[in-house]
């Protein structure tokens, strides 16, 4: 039965995604036909719905009549106070009588258990979420079946140091995650992802119907399809990477094979139709964009993006007085800055003391991050490196990151470390997967130099740590590291940028080379560099747009 109601649903929304493209069909129907399965819906999840909230203060109210006990720092009784601060500065919270709000906000992250940078955005929203509105219930839609509540939030405060009030975080375990997989979809990827990522939103909507939905993973159409189910239920989006972007449409004429994995890929006959669906996606991408009434991104970069392909949609929407906000909001990622200047000391004795000639990489293992690239400038960074210096101790790569279990991540790190083998730098190369919180630090505070080769990262929370522990970043001369991160603020540089092998080699060296006086001076600025982006500063400007949905849903 379910899969015959999921077909259907697809079925209407790919002419819905038609209509996109041939406006004369009969887009209200069909806009009424969906309203109609999400009151569907709605009538037949109202049960879970009750059953869910009285589990949740059933918890509470356990959990209150327990012994309080600190926890980093934290009292559980700090979870009552309420955060009365708004972004805009304009106190509507407190007028309106939203500090009592104890509604259902709906994170959309599959994949939560991840342990990546887009992991640490989806748990510090819900924990500035939950000291804003006490009262109110995150519930996590994901589909790591195998992680019961309490190994998750115990490996979150592993993995980030992030302590989460346990009885008002949910979890909704999915059970079509597989249809966003990328391997799902050998051809036609981003619409088989996007296509999918609806038959796992109603399954999402199955479990629950929340009064606030958010994306935080980047599966836009899911926000136009509850948009279109349930019309009262507002929703916002938290954009790590738009899905298409006109960098990547621009790929496709690319020589140089710098620019991504689909360099270059738009030649001959195959790459003129693969041109064509991606300009057609790009459309129907945009159209997406437009149902969607809070827009967050991580960087300046994703922002100027978003602008250019939701821009439109979103124009049109809200001249028709459909959509209240059309302008996406920057907030940066949180990063741990607070807590890395206070473990890791950057001055003239740690230099000579605990600094090691050690280049780190922190992301996850997976193509788009392009270690091949960082483990061929090394081995030639390190051939020509022992010609200038005999006898010393080699400089070592650490490599660290997540590996998303009985997925292809396996398979990468396994020809990362061949090709490792065949570059001949296993001696000085090491793979950390899914390292400890502890096991960062300790790597942070021993690296001299810290390095991001993905092009057109869109924001890099990676660097910030870097930038945050007085690491010298080389990074790749593309998005969010080069617009928002590595930059000069006035004082001087605060990293090196590159974009080939030769490049990040030479960078390696010079970072290396520098004398000490100016090798700390580089790592203070870049430590003043990273208090934009802070945990502090992401809570402020996340509450301040989470308290316009929450504006929206108590006015209705």
């Amino acid at each position: 039965m379910m899969l015959f109601l999921l077909k259907i649903i697809l079925t209407i929304f790919a002419l819905l995604a038609t209509c996109v493209v041939l406006p004369q069909l009969p887009l209200g129907l069909l806009r009424f036909v969906l309203r109609g399965v999400g009151w569907i819906i709605q009538k037949r999840t109202r049960s879970r719905r009750e059953y869910i909230l009285s589990r949740v203060r059933a918890e509470e109210a356990e959990s209150q009549n327990k012994p309080a006990k600190s926890s980093a720092g934290e009292d559980e009784e700090d979870w009552e106070k309420v955060d009365n601060s708004s972004s805009d500065g304009s106190g509507t919270a407190g007028s309106n009588g939203q500090d009592q709000w104890d509604g259902i906000v709906g994170f959309f992250h599959p994949f939560c258990n991840a342990g990546g940078g887009g992991e640490r955005v989806l748990w510090e929203a819900v924990r500035a979420t939950q000291k804003r509105w006490p009262k109110a219930i995150c519930a996590i839609y994901t589909g790591d079946h195998e992680v019961n509540k309490a190994a998750m939030l115990e490996r979150v405060q592993t993995r980030f140091n992030i302590h989460l009030h346990t009885p008002t975080v949910v979890l909704l375990y999915l059970s079509t995650r597989k249809y966003v997989v990328s391997s799902m979809y050998p051809y036609m990827t981003l619409l088989g992802q996007s296509l999918g990522s609806l038959v796992v939103a109603y399954d999402a909507f199955t479990l629950l119907v929340p009064d606030i939905f958010v994306d935080t993973m980047g599966y836009a159409f899911s926000l136009a399809f509850c948009k279109l189910l349930f019309p009262s239920v507002p929703v916002g989006a938290y954009v790590h990477y738009p899905t298409i972007s006109t960098d990547m449409l621009q790929s496709l004429d690319d020589s140089s094979g710098l620019k991504g994995i689909n360099a270059g890929a738009g030649k001959g006959v195959r790459g003129q139709i693969k041109r064509k669906y991606w300009l057609a996606f790009a459309k129907l991408y945009g159209w997406v964009g437009g149902h969607v009434d809070v827009v967050m991104c991580n960087s300046s970069w994703t922002a100027a993006h978003i602008r250019a392909i939701w821009g439109p949609s979103r124009a049109e929407a809200q001249a028709q007085q459909l959509l209240p906000y059309k302008e996406p909001t920057v907030v940066f990622p949180p990063t741990a800055v607070s807590e890395l200047e206070s473990t890791i000391a950057v001055d003239a004795a740690s230099e000579s003391a605990t600094r090691e000639p050690l280049i780190l990489y922190i992301a996850q293992f997976r193509p788009e991050k392009n270690h091949p690239l960082l483990l061929r400038s090394f081995a030639r960074f390190l051939r020509d490196y022992r010609r200038t210096h005999t006898g010393g101790k080699d400089p070592q790569l650490v490599l660290i990151g997540s590996v998303r279990h009985a997925s292809p991540d396996e398979t990468h790190i396994y020809n990362l470390r061949l090709l490792a083998h065949e570059l001949r730098i296993r001696d000085q190369t090491t793979f950390l997967c899914d390292a400890s919180w502890p096991a960062i630090l300790e790597h942070l505070g021993r690296a001299s130099v810290g390095v991001n080769a993905m092009w057109n990262e869109h924001f890099g929370i990676c660097v910030v740590e870097y930038q945050a522990a007085g690491l010298i970043s080389v990074v790749h001369d593309s998005g969010g590291p080069r617009e928002d991160i590595v930059v000069d603020l006035g004082d001087g540089a605060t990293g090196f940028r590159a974009s080939t092998e030769e490049e990040f080699a030479a960078a390696f060296e010079a970072a290396l080379a520098l004398p000490m006086e100016e090798k700390v001076a580089m790592r203070l600025r870049a430590r003043r560099s990273a208090l934009r982006f802070t945990e502090e500063e992401f809570a402020r400007k996340w509450i301040g747009e989470v308290e316009k949905l929450v504006r929206m849903q108590t006015s209705q």
